[in-house]
């Protein structure tokens, strides 16, 4: 009896996820929450960090041009391969990219192409192809859904057996609780910390990506070197946190550029 109890409700939670493919690596995923959801929600977030009087937004500068050049040339040649390949339709990014002062070795995506770059990781990108490792990377979590596989898991968490009840009888209002917990809508913005495979995903694909947009995928080699000379004698840089160890990303993102090389264009 017991087993067909749970086989009931495992159909039933099968049949209230979402199944989606990720592009380019052609993982399966399952999610809890909806893009259109998470994007609204992300927006809201994003636009209330540049809102906020502790933040500085750098314009008018050669490194605010240099972050929107690449944002811009990595946008629009993810948009192109997405739309060629009959992904169009399931992506809906306002893109935007923005330079924030700060200390912090840090650079993040959200959800529906919200781009923040701190000031502090660019003695370490050092040019226009470093960039596009960093933003690449990060673009690579938002097309692969990372953000909607992580709020899932914490959907799970927080409401156990619950959840297949709160998603069928009010989603929406279940999802944007858990999201507004996670990217801090109302408080203090909260990223999310992926995991060592998400985050190895997000390589591939940053190398991928950044090749579309014509630059040279080698270049990642030195920058993830130079990232990882941070490292020495201290904790982490928070960009790091979660990361694959670095001698293991590096080899890994060394034998990814033969796949990323078939999109260089340049």
């Amino acid at each position: 009896m017991g087993k067909i109890k749970f086989s009931v409700f495992a159909c039933f939670l099968a049949s209230l996820i979402a199944c989606s493919t990720v592009p380019l690596t052609g993982r399966k995923q399952f999610s809890l929450v909806g893009d259109s959801e998470i994007n609204t929600s992300a927006a809201q977030s994003y636009k209330q960090l540049l809102s906020d009087p502790k933040t500085t937004v750098i314009t008018n500068t050669r490194d605010a041009e240099s972050v929107r050049r690449v944002g811009n040339k990595l946008s629009v040649a993810i948009e192109n391969y997405l739309k060629q390949n009959g992904y169009g339709g399931q992506y809906s990014f306002n893109w935007e990219f923005n330079l924030i002062q700060s200390k912090e070795v840090n650079a993040w995506c959200m959800p529906g192409g919200k781009v923040a770059v701190y000031s502090g990781i660019l003695p370490i990108t050092m040019d226009d192809a470093g960039l596009a490792t960093v933003m690449g990377h990060e673009i690579g979590h938002a097309i692969a859904r990372h953000s909607a596989e992580r709020i899932s898991q914490q959907m799970a968490a927080q409401f156990g057996g619950a959840v297949v009840g709160a998603a069928a009888s009010d989603k929406s209002q279940t999802t944007q609780t858990v999201v507004n917990e996670l990217y801090g809508v109302g408080g203090q913005l909260v990223l999310l910390k992926y995991s060592r495979n998400q985050e190895s995903e997000a390589d591939r694909l940053g190398l991928i990506f950044m090749s579309m947009a014509g630059y040279d995928p080698n270049n990642a080699v030195a920058f993830w070197q130079r990232m990882a000379a941070q490292n020495k004698g201290g904790a982490p840089p928070e960009f790091l946190s979660t990361h694959p160890a670095d001698a293991t990303r590096i080899q890994a993102i060394k034998n990814n550029i033969p796949e990323a090389m078939k999109y260089y264009h340049h």
